[in-house]
């Protein structure tokens, strides 16, 4: 998220139409990867067709968990259901790693110990470049997309993925750099496989293909599993309540705030603050409403603002003890 969206509250774009883009996309190439395996017998066609449904099965997961995440708070969860987002996510990590993954790979060590010839190797060729094109456009948006939502912050490609908090965007996206690349293996696979007439290159294609979902979904299983945790705003939005929350007339001090991300544009924000000592209690409690309203219309992403009195930074009230 960049400091820029939290301070004007400027709604960041979409992910929902890179996911919905990727899902047609896989679709309709699982179907003629499949149709291509069974003409040409190809172990690397067919791992790129379980591939391809596994990304279809995890874009709807996605759609799923984005639904599920906006539904309204509730008494049993009254904070919202934004983090079943995160968990949906987390799920499809691990079928890119279990099925997407682990099936290719299967399919490699079965072609290595059973090789057979490939007839036909058009269909391949001819399915691949249609693939390739999908692909590539599903890329595109989901890069063009997540390209948008780091433009503000000014962050690199890597430093904007691991401070993302929208996983709906970067798991299409990583999911899309591993299908192209997986496109070149194959087609590297069926060419050499063809050209030198040893079926064995096309298995280690199929390998290939296993190791690059594995090491993709471990990079998702990382962030993801950051961000059920918990992770806290970022360091300058941190800063910028607090000098909002400071340069209000009542407050003597504030502490360093506590928070933590609901769902990629929800923050739950505890802020410590020190009250001027003349304040009589109704005064406080208009102060503490106050700071609130203040911090939600600055800061758009901060949904839950809890302002804790304290009689000096860093130490809370006692409690009182009723007799």
């Amino acid at each position: 998220m960049s400091d820029a969206s939290a301070t004007t509250g400027a709604a960041p774009p979409s992910s929902k139409t890179a996911i919905i883009a990727a899902l047609s996309a896989n679709l309709a190439i699982a179907t003629i990867k499949f149709v291509a395996a069974a003409f040409t017998g190809s172990s690397a066609m067919l791992a790129e067709g379980i591939h391809s449904v596994v990304d279809t099965a995890n874009e709807w997961l996605l759609l799923l968990g984005l639904r599920k995440s906006q539904r309204p708070a509730s008494e049993q969860r009254p904070f919202g259901y934004g983090r079943e987002l995160y968990f949906w996510s987390f799920i499809v990590a691990v079928c890119i790693f279990g099925i997407g993954g682990g099936i290719s790979v299967y399919e490699g060590v079965q072609h290595l110990r059973h090789p057979t010839e490939m007839s036909n190797p058009l269909w391949n060729y001819v399915v691949l470049g249609v693939a390739f094109c999908f692909d590539g456009a599903s890329f595109v948006v989901a890069l063009r997309t997540f390209n948008a939502q780091r433009a503000a912050s000014g962050m690199s490609f890597w430093a904007a993925f691991r401070a993302s908090k929208d996983p709906s965007l970067f798991v299409v996206l990583f999911e899309d750099a591993a299908d192209l690349l997986g496109l070149i293996v194959a087609f590297l696979g069926v060419f050499l496989s063809h050209q030198l007439n040893n079926p064995y290159l096309d298995g280690v294609a199929s390998l290939l293909i296993g190791v690059i979902l594995v090491i993709v979904a471990l990079l998702l299983l990382r962030e993801n599993k950051s961000l059920l945790l918990g992770e806290p705003a970022e360091p300058a939005l941190r800063a910028q309540v607090v000098a909002l929350a400071q340069a209000d007339e009542a407050v003597h001090a504030v502490g360093a705030p506590l928070s933590t991300y609901l769902s990629p544009h929800e923050v739950l924000l505890v802020l410590p603050v020190t009250f001027e000592p003349a304040l009589t209690a109704a005064q406080v409690t208009t102060a503490v409403a106050r700071l609130q309203t203040n911090i939600k219309e600055h800061y758009a992403d901060v949904q839950h603002v809890f302002v804790q009195p304290v009689e000096e930074v860093g130490t809370e009230k006692p409690a009182t003890t009723l007799s």
